[in-house]
This record gives structure tokens, sequence and C-alpha cells, in this order.
């Protein structure tokens, strides 16, 4: 056997491909940079006391500028707890939860940037409020907050703690969750960032929402897990919100609102579209939406990927709400499992199995469209219909299942019979009355139904219908399609009007 002797150079070269090729495992969306070993900052050393009371923002601060300065390692050492208002990220380092440390939430709105009444101001008014910006509104009252940071991680096995009783009334019996008091923190809002990692932390107990990613780019969210209450309200899991190039992957999020929502909010208008987001190999758990695009639009979102995903439970398992001026296209759901069940009347959706539609938020609004949407592989079981449902102002076009099965069936105890439109202009009705039929379409063009399968459980109340229903539709087909009426002697299994 011939034995070869590699180079330097040669070695070198083999290795920096490695290296090439492992960042495109990452879905080169995080530009590979060369790192020196950085220098390690621990908080204690500035004077942060980790014991649960004393109000430590200041020292962990001292450190985060320090290790800014030279792009360094901030230690949060783990066996101690850190009580913290505001802490303002900076680019080029890595903040580090070791171990078990925790981040706890401090309960004071003196304690964060802006306090309560910023926050509920730009709250109310949801765009600009008199003499302050909507970046600027955005960041008050958030633990964690990072500003046009560049190559910023967040890293470790520690926890960030929300401490939602803390920020909570009293649990609504009638309704069946938290009600909020006046004052609630984000956990992590991260504004104009590039070259973003998040990876290992844990997330626990927001009072709202989780990671807030505004206009950022080339971002990685890996292997993090979100442990918030389920009914807890507006405790979102992960929002990338006019972002670009971000991969979310190998995470478990547990949150009473939407799990993971791609959106294009009005606040952030200025930053651009959303594009080019791949979601894999997550687990979701959530009394809201699972896997999720809007209902924020104001801007387009288009090349967005779900992929290789369970959904345990969910009030939608697959959604797409267009409610504002963008267009949603070039869509993809893969491989994914779910199921999705009523909850109590204050939470969003009905327990639709799959919901894409389009509708104006507000009277007189133009709404965009929906368009080149693909759902293959998918599987699940439902107590309410799969929806593609446009309207006069936008019709839903171009849109395809292949190998598409799910199973409907009432388990829970609440008021079926009805579909949940909200948001919505008053034209139409935010919970509107309705058979329930495996698959529904209307208001929409080109529409394929490929190898479709639709099965019914034991329980079949009486507003259980069809199989396929289809109303002002152009363009539809369902080869190989399979399922009968939920009550056959009644009904038959596809109805196209």
């Amino acid at each position: 056997m011939r034995q070869h002797r590699l180079s330097r150079r040669r070695a070198i070269e083999i290795f920096a491909g490695m290296a090439a090729t492992m960042a495109c495992g990452l879905g080169s969306v995080v530009r590979a940079q060369a790192r020196p070993s950085r220098r390690e900052f621990n908080v204690r050393d500035f004077g942060a006391a980790g014991d649960g009371t004393t109000l430590d923002t200041a020292a962990v601060q001292r450190a985060i500028d320090a290790a800014a300065a030279v792009g360094g390692r901030v230690i949060v050492p783990g066996g101690r707890s850190y009580l913290v208002g505001t802490l303002e990220l900076r680019g080029g380092i890595d903040f580090h939860l070791a171990d078990d440390a925790t981040l706890r939430a401090s309960t004071r709105p003196e304690d964060y940037i802006g306090g309560a009444a910023v926050l509920a101001a730009v709250r109310a008014a949801r765009d600009r409020v008199a003499g302050v910006q909507p970046d600027a509104a955005e960041r008050a009252a958030t633990m964690l907050t990072a500003h046009e940071a560049q190559g910023l991680t967040l890293s470790g096995t520690g926890v960030i703690d929300g401490r939602f009783r803390e920020f909570m009334t009293h649990y609504d019996d009638k309704d069946e969750w938290w009600r909020p008091g006046p004052f609630r923190p984000n956990l992590a809002v991260l504004i104009g960032c590039r070259d973003l990692v998040v990876r290992d932390l844990t997330f626990r107990d927001a009072s709202i929402r989780t990671l807030h990613l505004a206009g950022c780019e080339h971002v990685l969210v890996d292997a993090i897990k979100i442990r918030n209450r389920l009914d807890v309200p507006n405790c979102d899991g992960i929002d990338p919100d006019h972002c670009r190039d971000v991969e979310i992957r190998n995470s478990d999020i547990a949150c009473g609102d939407d799990a993971i929502a791609v959106k294009a909010s009005r606040a952030f208008a200025a930053r651009g579209e959303s594009s080019n987001i791949q979601v894999h190999d997550c687990v979701i758990d959530t009394q809201d939406a699972g896997l999720k695009i809007g209902t924020e639009t104001a801007c387009a979102i288009h090349h967005v990927r779900f992929e290789r995903c369970t959904i345990r439970t969910s009030s939608r398992a697959l959604c797409i709400q267009l409610r504002d001026e963008g267009d949603v296209h070039d869509i993809l759901f893969r491989d994914i499992t779910f199921k999705a069940r009523y909850f109590s009347d204050p939470w969003w959706g009905r327990g639709e199995a799959i919901s894409f539609t389009a509708l104006p938020r507000t009277a007189g609004l133009q709404p965009g469209h929906i368009h080149g949407v693909r759902v293959e592989n998918v599987t699940g079981c439902a107590e309410n219909s799969v929806r593609i449902s446009g309207c006069r102002e936008s019709r839903i076009r171009d849109v395809a299942f292949d190998n598409v099965a799910v199973t409907l069936d009432r388990e829970t105890k609440y008021r079926g019979g009805v579909w949940d439109n909200r948001p919505a202009a008053p034209a139409y009705p935010a919970i509107e009355e309705h058979g329930t039929p495996g698959i529904s379409v209307r208001c929409a063009d080109g529409i394929a139904l490929r190898r479709c399968r639709i099965a019914w459980g034991a329980h079949r109340p009486d507003y259980f219908t069809h199989a396929l229903e289809a109303q002002d539709v152009t363009g539809l087909s369902y080869p190989g399609f399979d399922g009968e009426a939920a009550h056959p002697q009644r009904e038959a299994a596809v109805a196209v009007q």
C-alpha cells in the first residue's frame, strides 16, 4: 500500500474545507468567523452577588462592556442566581450562562430600560408614540436586549427565568388562563443583529414574549428549550420578525402563545421583508399556533421552510394568517406530525388542523396575497378542519398538498362547529359558525390535493360534514383523494359549489 504524507499547507487546506462544510451544515446562515481563544470575564469579578436577591444588573453590564472592548466571553458561573433588569448585550461577545446559572427577572419596572410607561404606550399605539422610535420602545422592559450587534452569541446550559407568576394578577377559572398585570418584561428582544447565535439555553416562565428577533440577519437558534406555562397569554416562543437568513433547529418549545411565528410587524416595517428562514427538527407544545406565518404581514414574507417537526398539542398546527398588505409566498411545510384541539374561548384558534387564511385586518385595507405554498408528508389528528380560505379582497392561489393525512375527532368539552377568523375587519365574522368538513377550500385558485386522506374518529357530532368541501374555487384537483363524509348516509364525500 502506498503511503501519502500531507504537506502542512495541504493539511491546512483540508481542515479549512472541513470547517467550511460544517458551516454549510449549519444552514449557511451564520457567517464563519475565525475567533482566537476568547478572554473570559467572570461577572463575579465585576461585583455580581449571585444570591438571587441583590440586583446584579450593573455588575453584569460591566462585564459585558469589558468583554465587548476585546471580543471576549462573559461567564455567568453556575450554582448561583442573578437578579437583573435590562442587560444590553454587545457585538463580538459570547454571553455564556455556565452550568445551572440562572438569570432572574426583576419585578420592578424601574429596573428596565424605559419601564412600564413606555411599554404600555407602545403596546397601545403599536407603531409610534410621540417622541419614541419603535426600536427604542420595543427594547423597553426587556431582560436581554441588543441593538445592531454583530457577532453576538448567547450560549450555555443555564436558565433565563421570567418569573411569570410575579407579573400576573390571578388565574381566571372561567377563561382558563392567567390574567396579566400592568407590567410584563420580555425575556429577549434582539434588534438589527447580524451573525447572531443563540444555543443550548433554557428560557423559562416568560410573562410575555420569549425570543423576539427583529430585523436580524444570519441567525442560528440551536438546541434551545423554552419552558413557559401553556396557560399564560402572549408568551410567544420564537418570533423572527423582518428577519433574513435564519435557521431554527433542534429546539423544544412549550408556550401558551404561538410557538414559532414568522412575521413582518408594522412597528419594524422599515427593516424590510422576512425571507430565507428554515425551521426544522423541533418539538412543540402550545395552546396557540404551532408553526405560523403572520398575523402581522406588513411586508412580504417568502422562502420559509418548516420541516421535520412534531407538534404535540396546538390550537392550530400549521398556520398562515395574512392580515396586512404584504404577500406571503414560496412556503414549504414538510414531514410534520401534529395534534390540534379546541381550548377555552380567549385563545385564538379553534382546533384547525391547517389554517391558511387571507382577510383584511381592518375595513378598507387591501391585503396582500398567499401563493406558492407546498404541504408535503404531513400527518395529524385534529378537532377541526383543514382550511384554505381567501376572501373577495385576496384570493389564495397555487397551493399544493401532497400526502397529507388528517383524522378528525372530538375529545374536548368546548363548543364546536366554528372557525376562528380573528383578527378580521368587521365585514367578516371573528368566530364563524360553520360545519366541519375534513378540508375546506374557498375563494381560491389553482389548488391541488394529491394523495390526501381524511378519516373520522369515533366521536362524530352532527356538524362534522364532507371529507372535502369547495366554494368559489377554480382549478381544483384532488387526484388520489381518499375519504368519505363523516355521516355518509347523509352527505357526499365531496361537495363542490
